[in-house]
Parts: structure tokens; C-alpha cells; sequence
């Protein structure tokens, strides 16, 4: 990858796929936060907030959040 991420470490977190406990960083990637589980490599991705507040409003149908 080459590029250097300032990654933190969430005291308490448990990942949503394998449970394992304290295990989850998150970091930005181009801009929105990343939720990674360093013992099973599951991800999830923040939307960007302009785009989950015009979901709520009915101006867009659905925020994609690709795995």
C-alpha cells in the first residue's frame, strides 16, 4: 500500500463477525472512517454525514456501503 494511516484502536470494541474483543481500528480512507477487525480483516465504512442526512430526508433513497 505505501500509504500511512493514523490507525486507532477502540478499547472495548467487538468486532460484528468473529466477536473478538478489542480488536477493532479505525482509520480514514479518502475521507470516510474505516472500521477494521485486525484479527479477522472485516470492514465496515462510515458514509459520509452530508449523505446519511439527505437519506433521512427522503432526497435519496439509500447510502451504499460496499464490504
Amino acid at each position: 500500500m505505501g500509504v500511512n494511516r493514523k490507525k486507532r484502536f477502540i478499547a472495548g470494541a467487538t468486532c460484528p463477525q468473529c466477536h473478538a474483543m478489542d480488536s477493532i481500528m479505525l482509520y480514514l480512507e479518502q475521507s470516510v472512517e474505516v472500521m477494521e477487525c485486525v484479527e479477522c480483516g472485516h470492514q465496515q465504512r462510515q458514509a459520509e454525514a452530508p449523505a446519511q442526512k439527505q437519506a433521512g430526508t427522503g432526497q435519496v433513497i439509500g447510502v451504499f456501503q460496499p464490504d
